[in-house]
Parts: C-alpha cells; sequence; structure tokens
C-alpha cells in the first residue's frame, strides 16, 4: 500500500509540473535558442527520473558510457516503460530527437513544448511516404548535433516480450551512413508498462558498440540491432527468458554508477 501510494504521488506531481513547465518552454521559444529549450526540457527529465528514484526507490547502473560515439548517431532502444524516455534524454551527451507523430503536437501543453523543440515529427496519414519524411528530415538533424533516437518495437513491451523490430531505424542508418547505437534495458522490472504502481529496484543500461551501416542492406542491418539487443536482455534479465544464461553474449563491460 505504501508503495502504492508513492506512486500516486509521483504521478500527481510530475502532472502538476508538466503544465507551468511547458508554458516556460513555450514562453522561452520567442527568445530562447532551441539549445536552451532543449536544456530547459532536461530540467523536467531530470525531476522525473530524480523523484522516481527518491520517492519510488527507482535506482539504475549503466554499462558502456565510454562507447558512446563522438559524432553522428541513431539510438536504439528497448522500450519497456516510460522511464528510459525520461533518462535518455536526461543523461544522453547529446540532444535526442525523438521521431513522433505529427497529432502529438496538438496536445495542449505537452505537446506544444514537445513541438516547439523540432524535433522530427511525422504524418502517418502518408502512409509509405512517412519513411521518406524522416529520411528528408534527419540529415539536418544528424548534421546540427542532434542523435536520431527510435524504439524499434514500436511501442513498450513487458519483460520478457519481443515484438517484432520494423526496419525503419535500420533503412534511416544505411540510407545516411549513420552507426546504430544499441541500447537494452529492463526497466520494465520496476516501471510496468499501463501502471503507474512503481516498485523500488534497480534497472540496468547497457550501450553498445555503434554498428556500423557499412556494407550491410538494411535487412542486415536490422538484423544486427535486433540481435545485439536482444542478446543482452537476455543476459542482464535470464530469470524472463527459459534459455537464461546459456545463449547470451558475455558482459561487454564492467558497469558504471549513473545517479
Amino acid at each position: 500500500m505504501i508503495q502504492l501510494l508513492r506512486s500516486a504521488l509521483y504521478v500527481a506531481v510530475m502532472f502538476a509540473a508538466v503544465v507551468p513547465w511547458s508554458f516556460v518552454v513555450l514562453g522561452a521559444a520567442i527568445f530562447a535558442k532551441q539549445k536552451t529549450r532543449y536544456k530547459l526540457c532536461q530540467m523536467w527529465t531530470w525531476l522525473a527520473v530524480q523523484l522516481a528514484r527518491k520517492l519510488c526507490g527507482i535506482e539504475w547502473r549503466v554499462e558502456g558510457w565510454e562507447r558512446l560515439p563522438d559524432g553522428p548517431g541513431i539510438v536504439m532502444s528497448k522500450h519497456q516503460s516510460t522511464w528510459e524516455t525520461l533518462w535518455l534524454a536526461t543523461y544522453m551527451p547529446r540532444r535526442l530527437s525523438f521521431t513522433y507523430k505529427r497529432e502529438l503536437a496538438y496536445l495542449p501543453f505537452f505537446g506544444w513544448a514537445l513541438h516547439s523543440l523540432g524535433m522530427v515529427s511525422i504524418d502517418r496519414s502518408r502512409g509509405k511516404d512517412a519513411f521518406q519524411q524522416l529520411v528528408e528530415k534527419a540529415p539536418g538533424h544528424l548534421a546540427d548535433g542532434w542523435w536520431i533516437t527510435m524504439f524499434p518495437e514500436g511501442t513498450r513491451t513487458a519483460p520478457g516480450e519481443k515484438r517484432r523490430y520494423k526496419s525503419g531505424g535500420a533503412r534511416l542508418a544505411v540510407a545516411t551512413g549513420t552507426p546504430v547505437i544499441p541500447i537494452a534495458l529492463d526497466s520494465g522490472e520496476c516501471w510496468p508498462r499501463k501502471s503507474f504502481r512503481m516498485k523500488p529496484g534497480v534497472i540496468t543500461v547497457v550501450i553498445g558498440e555503434p554498428i556500423s551501416p557499412a556494407g550491410k542492406s538494411p535487412e542486415q542491418m536490422a538484423r544486427a540491432v535486433e540481435d545485439w539487443i536482444e542478446g543482452q536482455m537476455r543476459r542482464i534479465a535470464p530469470h524472463r527468458y527459459a534459455q537464461g544464461r546459456a545463449d547470451a553474449p558475455a558482459a561487454a563491460a564492467a558497469p558504471t554508477g549513473g545517479a
């Protein structure tokens, strides 16, 4: 019951904070540069991550900080909860351009502030043209220092679950010659999808070596990303997979703390 009350308090505080902070970001759009507006949004995501840590007991550990490239990249991450959208935006060393449906820009407050950041939005009503929109917009963002960020399964998955990996991120990597930064994580153990009841624990985040698209077809690139992420998931959460550690790759780096 105490953890349920803590979770409810967390949600209430964050909802109460999002409206006034959205106005701060929107107001900054009048006089502040895009990078400054992004940093303002990071203040809110930092608050969200730290409050989840202090109030709900959600800690984290990171493997592979040193593998992050000093150059363009496409971040492709496992997606189990809301936590990683907040954590990635807060702690990645570059601005992250999450690809999102254009309709989200019409949501009051949050959507308006999101739109003001200039991230890549996609009009999905255009069907097959949606990917072409991404190809047209992504190079400018990459050149400006953004990392394009995508969740290849398209939606949140429960721990131990795997959905069909979409090919958009891999195709974009091949089309632009940009390496993919793969990330595996088990955030669903502490912050289950479709639930606001959080559980205290330590989330493991594993950052992989950038996967180069050189010499690869989109299909080969997609398979390389999927194999790495799912292999790491079996390593960090063996209790969720029948085969456990038997087919898991060896750990690639010693963990480093992240607080």
